[in-house]
């Protein structure tokens, strides 16, 4: 008998235990409430600082919980364009860069500051919606200034969240977006003429992005 009660109290001391461990990380894991992410594809820019094609992309995004469902962000980015960003997959995306035949008379850079909402939907699985207003710089060839504008560009998002790591602190986040754009101000001629050749929208772009919490 004396051993029963002792295994019973062994046995709730280790129950009372494990709930509290349980807690002290699900605790930990609810703190997290921010998160800091930037897509992988901005990595393979490293090194081609000289190339025609580097498009000098750089985005960041600082992201806030609200709850287990809803997440805002504020997004941060900038990138420089050669060609229009209209051309799909299925009109030779890849095939028109080996061939230089849609590249502008020099580049476009764009950079802004944008919000972002995400929803959970089930699990790890989400969709997102992105708002950016961007500053537009057109430089010829040369690298002079030849006008600004004004782009306001929006993203579509759907993909799923893996997180790693003790508390979970750590995350990627694969995905497709679709990117369409809306009041394309100021174009100099030379660009607009390539620009009207195709869409207002990219469909199904790949990416990866890769983030922590704290």
């Amino acid at each position: 008998m004396k051993k029963l009660v002792i295994i019973g109290l062994t046995l709730c001391s280790l129950s009372v235990f494990a709930q509290n461990n349980e807690k002290s990380v699900s605790d930990s894991a609810k703190e997290l409430k921010y998160r800091v992410s930037f897509p992988a594809i901005i990595l393979g820019n490293l090194g081609k600082a000289g190339e025609r094609t580097n498009t000098h992309h750089f985005e960041l995004h600082v992201k806030r919980e609200i709850d287990a469902k809803n997440i805002i962000g504020v997004k941060f980015a900038t990138w420089r364009l050669f060609q229009p960003m209209g051309i799909q997959w299925w009109d030779g995306l890849l095939d028109k860069i080996d061939t230089q035949s849609e590249f502008y008379p020099g580049h476009l850079y764009e950079r802004g500051i944008g919000i972002s909402y995400q929803r959970m939907l089930w699990k790890g699985l989400f969709a997102s919606v992105e708002v950016l207003p961007l500053y537009k710089t057109y430089k010829d060839i040369d690298n002079k200034k030849i006008n600004n504008g004004f782009k306001l560009y929006n993203s579509y998002h759907v993909g799923y969240h893996f997180a790693f790591g003790k508390k979970k602190q750590f995350f990627i986040e694969p995905q497709f977006h679709c990117n369409v754009w809306h009041f394309d101000t100021k174009t100099p001629q030379a660009f607009k003429q390539l620009d009207n050749k195709w869409k207002n929208y990219f469909l199904f772009e790949p990416n990866l992005y890769i983030g922590f919490k704290f």
